[in-house]
């Protein structure tokens, strides 16, 4: 389903699709914001690669080319909002100078997102969600969806200049410097949370974010707290964990899902993060395995 939504520049758009549990696509768009639920998709942008889904939101460039992937036992619902071109400036006009009456803005952009994986919050989070309800329900009206569409760029640049705030605090001279910094780290951060259950490489992860092995290395553990080897085992865990609690699968098949190839590596680690074993923390939990043999719950 695509719904057309007015807008003082051109139309906004917003994709709603159900029912692909195999997908496979390109495409070149506007401004986006890319959301699923029930499921996840995997994006590939150049070398770079997301896995978005189960609450994270992917915002991708005017004019930014893609390949999409879905592959899943059930269907997964896409949502993804495409800004019309000059809707980011217009919005931006009409909050910092609220007196200008016409739209300077029409020609290019002049706003260039961070293009990583965002997690939930209390600014785009929840105004996605109204949307989502709204449209899933087919409760909106056109004036409704107007207006949350407004709202939502303005979340969306409120975010965008809390993410210079956080290129600030990098720890480079040049200003040019902490963005390229920052967009390299977040590449190889996505491009470990997109491949974790895969055997990713530090030489993959380096030449993602264009830079020495070493220098990844100490810049990841100072940016992040932990290094890119501790990221990926941390992502393996707490997967395990999601899939202890809601899935049927056996605790071998949970280790091989997530990455691991030793049972006994992936029993140790998962025992030092938790306090207690795999098989302790479903028993604990209740034994849904036993109660919902055939069952996968998807958040």
């Amino acid at each position: 389903m695509i719904i057309s939504v007015p807008s003082h520049t051109k139309p906004n758009t917003i994709l709603h699709e159900t029912g692909y549990s195999e997908y496979f696509g390109t495409g070149v768009g506007g401004l986006s914001i890319k959301s699923f639920f029930g499921g996840q998709a995997f994006y590939e942008v150049g070398r770079n690669r997301y896995r978005v889904g189960n609450g994270t939101h992917l915002i991708l460039n005017q004019g930014q080319s893609y390949t999409i992937r879905i592959s899943a036992d059930k269907p997964v619902e896409s949502f993804c909002i495409f800004f019309a071109k000059g809707f980011a400036e217009q919005v931006y006009q009409g909050l910092t100078m609220p007196h200008i009456l016409d739209n300077s803005f029409q020609s290019e952009p002049s706003f260039h997102f961070f293009e990583k994986t965002y997690y939930p919050d209390d600014l785009l989070t929840p105004t996605i969600l109204q949307i989502h309800a709204g449209i899933k329900n087919q409760q909106m009206l056109v004036g409704w969806l107007e207006e949350k569409m407004q709202r939502l760029m303005a979340h969306l640049l409120q975010v965008h200049f809390n993410v210079y705030r956080e290129v600030e605090l990098l720890p480079a001279l040049r200003p040019a410097t902490r963005q390229a910094l920052y967009r390299n780290l977040h590449y190889a951060r996505d491009y470990a949370i997109a491949l974790f259950n895969t055997p990713v490489t530090l030489a993959e992860l380096a030449d993602v974010a264009c830079m020495s092995p070493n220098h990844l290395v100490r810049t990841f553990k100072q940016v992040f707290g932990q290094t890119p080897h501790q990221f990926i085992i941390s992502k393996r865990l707490e997967e395990a964990q999601r899939l202890l609690l809601q899935s049927g699968e056996s605790i071998t098949e949970i280790c091989l899902d997530v990455g691991f190839e030793s049972l006994g590596t992936f029993s140790s680690l998962f025992h030092r993060r938790f306090g207690v074993s795999p098989t302790a923390f479903r028993q604990q939990n209740g034994d849904f395995q036993e109660a919902f043999p055939h069952k996968t719950i998807y958040n």
